[in-house]
Formats: C-alpha cells, structure tokens, sequence
C-alpha cells in the first residue's frame, strides 16, 4: 500500500479540532449517574473518567477542544470549568462547551452523529483541516497524533481507532471492523452476536474505540445527508460508516499497548461491574495503568497528583489500611480497610472494617460498620452498625442494588429511604484489625 510522505505532526496538531462526546447518560451504572452524566463520575480515587481523555489531548499536544454535553450536564460543567479551563487563547488553544441548545433542531441529540451535526456552526467556524471525535467515558491513555498521523498517511477520508478484542469478550458488546490486509475497513457490524476474527489474528477482532478522524470537508458534507435521512439513527457507528465504506477509504488503526504492557489498556466502565473491576484493579503491585506516571499525567481537579496507596499488611495498635488507595482530605479513626479506594473528604468511624469496596467523594462511615464488595455513592452517610455485604437477602430487603456479580451499590437515597430494623443490625464487638486478619471475628450473620 502507497502511504504519502510523512506529515509535519506538529503543525496537523495545529490544524485539528477535538470534539469531545460527553453527553451519555449511562444507564447501565443505574442509581450511579441518577444525577449526574457518566463522564464525570469518579475513577481511581482521584479523577473523573473525562479526565482520561482530555489529558491524552493535553499530552499529545492537542490544545482545540470542544465538548459536547447534555444528560445532567452541571456537575460536568462545574468540573470543566474549575479544572481545565485555563487553556491559553493568545496561543489559539480553547477548551469550549457545547452544551445541547437545538441550534438546528427542535430534538435533543438523537445520536453521536445528530450531536456534531448541531454543532456544525461550531465546526466551521473553526474550519479545521481534520476533526478528532472523541467519546468521553472510556478509561485509557493513548497518543492521538499517532492516529492523526496514520489518517494523513494513509490518504484516508475517515479513520476509526480499534482495539484488538478477544471473540467472545466482543461478541454483542462492540462494533466490529472488517479490514483486509492493510487495516483498510472493508465492512462494519454493530454489536454482532457472532463476529468474523481477524485474518492474521482469527481468535480476536478490532473493536471500535468510538475515536474518529475526519477530513473536515468529508465530515460536513457526512453530517449534512446524514440529517435528512428521516430512517437514520443520526449515528457514526449505525449510520455513517455503514453507508461511507462502499465508496470511501475508511483506514483503522490498532491501538498498541503503551511501553512496559504487554496489552493495551482500554475499559468501558460502562456497568457496575466493569467499574469495579475497573477500580479494583488499581490496587495491584502493578497495576496495567499508572495513574501516577509522570511522563504521561492524568489531569484532574489536583493536578495530577494522586491519592495515597498503602501497600503490605502492616497492622498497628490504632488500626490497618492495606493494599488500598486514601485520598487527600480523608479523616480514618482505628478501623481496617483492605483492598478498597476511599476517595476525598471521607471519614471512617471507629471500629469498620471495610474490604474489596469503592466509596465515593464525602462519605460518611459510621461506628462499627461492615462494608464488603460495594460502591458507596458520594455523600452517603453509613449509619452506626451497619452491615453492607455481608447477605445479599438483607440488602436487597434495604432496597440496595446488587449487580450481576454480586456487588452492592448504595446511594444516599437507598439509606434516607431505608427503615432501620435495629434487630438485624447487632454491633460488633470491638476488635483488632489483626484478629481479622487471622479470621478471629465471628461472621456478622
């Protein structure tokens, strides 16, 4: 295959706008974001998931963004504006919110497609020379300009970054890209139940990332038939690519694992157990994302400094925390926490035992609490000697939600609405965070 000669990649940087799509609602993450849109939702006990990829444009040099918004859109904006609004204009770099205002629409965005194309206005005004569309709610870390500079290369209108996928872990879940020899996508399936592997790799398949390059003048003109196709969904994955393919050059390109994995790192988080596992994972010796990498930062309302992370078993008079991620602002009296994230301004009362759990921003946990295999959603108030976890009969007797592997997802809400039986909730005797270790402190149950 006949690539053009390389490209200036700084000044294709300078000549390409960022379009953010962070408008989801995700509704597999349930009571999660009731009131709030999903990229906002904290990760890793010192980020928001739109953090990840806003700090993958800052680090590869991409400095003209435009994000999209509309599903409870005020915590998102409140957090864009206090944490990365502070581009420099007299340079030509901006970061400016698109928040849904029907400009060419009665409808709010009806798809990803639909959500560009009422920001077309926005898009010719800055009449860029390629448009990066990037979907804000994935955890990764990726340097775009290798996928900028593989789309300029390979003469393409539209390029899509893929993951390499194993059959069954995509089968149903993501869009599928059929590509011949040189990644050129031949034929695109929506979720398929039964997807064709790949030719040099027949067990995996490329799994669409939801980032696009477009040539500009390509994706307005896209944009422009796509909107007065009264049968269309208004989206790129359902719509635009199918149609295009036929008669366009669409180029994948192969997300690579990044230096020291062997595999590249990318979750959807789009479910209670994805976002667990997620977070979980954070607490390996080693984890397949480092959150703390200073050669690649990610960005956040602290900068890019990151909670504490306690590692071994060291228990002390006072209390253990171990193998667990503690962020600034958080008050522990003598209890254990193990394997578990406690994210900013929590406090941990006296006597809990915590393990294997996620407790989100301002929670409150009191005396003699059992939390296990949980998310604790932001600004919840444990009451004293409750147990979480420990029986799924009785959590879901509270009105609690139990994902499909088991983990138990607790609101504010679920605890204002909950009548405390006093009978079901004994308090612990006090304990030593040794004696739990060793399996000394009877079942609660």
């Amino acid at each position: 295959m006949a690539y053009l000669e390389q490209p200036d990649i700084n000044q294709l940087s300078n000549e390409t706008l960022v379009i953010l799509l962070a408008g989801g609602q995700g509704s597999r993450l349930h009571e999660l974001t009731e009131s709030r849109a999903k990229p906002v939702l904290e990760f890793g006990g010192g980020c928001r998931i739109i953090d990840f990829p806003l700090s993958n444009c800052v680090n590869s040099g991409f400095k003209k963004i435009g994000v999209i918004t509309q599903y409870k859109a005020h915590c998102l904006i409140r957090h864009l504006v206090s944490s990365w609004a502070k581009f420099n204009q007299n340079f030509g770099e901006f970061l400016e919110l698109l928040p849904a205002s029907q400009q060419n629409s009665e409808q709010w965005y009806q798809g990803t497609a639909d959500a560009l194309f009422q920001n077309i206005d926005f898009i010719k005004a800055v009449m860029p020379k390629y448009v990066l569309v990037l979907s804000g709610d994935h955890i990764y870390k990726m340097n775009y300009r290798n996928m900028l500079e593989k789309h300029v290369r390979s003469g393409a209108q539209m390029t899509v970054s893929c993951i390499e996928t194993p059959l069954q872990q995509a089968a149903g879940q993501f869009g599928v890209m059929n590509v011949d020899s040189d990644d050129v996508v031949v034929s695109f399936e929506e979720k398929p139940i039964a997807p064709t592997g790949l030719p040099d790799k027949p067990d995996h398949v490329l799994a669409s990332m939801g980032n696009y390059v477009f040539n500009t003048e390509f994706l307005i003109e896209q944009l422009q038939k796509d909107a007065v196709q009264h049968d269309s969904c208004h989206d790129f994955g359902k719509d635009i690519i199918p149609k295009v393919l036929t008669k366009q050059k669409i180029q994948a390109f192969r997300f690579c694992a990044s230096s020291g994995n062997k595999v590249p790192y990318w979750r959807d988080v789009g479910t209670l157990d994805a976002y667990w596992d997620a977070n979980m994972a954070l607490l390996s010796s080693q984890p397949s994302i480092d959150l703390c990498d200073t050669k690649w930062p990610i960005w956040s309302t602290t900068g890019c400094l990151q909670p504490a992370r306690f590692l071994g078993g060291n228990t002390t008079p006072v209390g253990q925390i171990s193998n667990s991620l503690i962020s600034a602002g958080c008050i522990i009296y003598p209890s254990a926490i193990l394997h578990s994230l406690v994210f900013e301004h929590s406090t941990v009362g006296n006597n809990a035992h915590i393990s294997h759990s996620v407790l989100l921003p301002n929670v409150k946990v009191g005396n003699n609490v059992s939390i296990k295999n949980a998310i604790i959603d932001s600004n919840c108030v444990i009451p004293d000697n409750l147990q979480i976890g420990e029986s799924k009969k009785e959590d879901l007797e509270r009105g609690f939600r139990l994902s499909s592997n088991g983990i138990v997802l607790v609101t504010q809400k679920m605890l204002q609405n909950l009548t405390i039986n006093k009978c079901n909730y004994l308090p612990l005797q006090n304990f030593n965070s040794a004696d739990l270790l060793k399996g000394k402190v009877s079942q609660l149950n």
